[in-house]
């Protein structure tokens, strides 16, 4: 028994050492010669004319909020799809919850607009 959480706290321990060390290892050994042209702002491979500050249309961003969150509950669908024949009915009830629950906010999101692109 303790062997098994002596994994999980080595596992712990050794966890974050694998992302930080190749940032720590870039910082220690990558060249550091800043200059004018690499501290400008960089867009898309253009320069930037003017003011960077513009109106953005709040509509676009959530299109886009409404659009990743129904992307990702889609997600959640398939593995209920895939084992449909073994749930019992909880699963079944919980599923059927799970989509009158999206339709829900579907119905709001299209009520209060946000679906209109234009």
């Amino acid at each position: 028994m303790v062997q098994n959480w002596q994994v999980i706290g080595w596992f712990m321990v050794i966890a974050p050492l694998l992302p930080a060390a190749p940032i720590l290892i870039n910082w220690l050994l990558g060249p550091k010669k800043p200059n004018a042209i690499k501290t400008q702002t960089y867009e898309c491979g253009i320069e930037t004319i003017g003011d960077t500050w513009i109106q953005f249309k709040v509509q676009y961003y959530i299109y886009a909020i409404v659009f990743v969150v129904f992307d990702v509950e889609a997600l959640f669908l398939f593995p209920i799809a895939a084992a449909y024949d073994t749930l019992g009915y909880f699963a079944i009830g919980a599923t059927a919850l799970f989509i009158i629950l999206l339709a829900d906010g579907l119905v709001y999101a299209w009520g209060k607009g946000a679906l209109e692109y234009f």
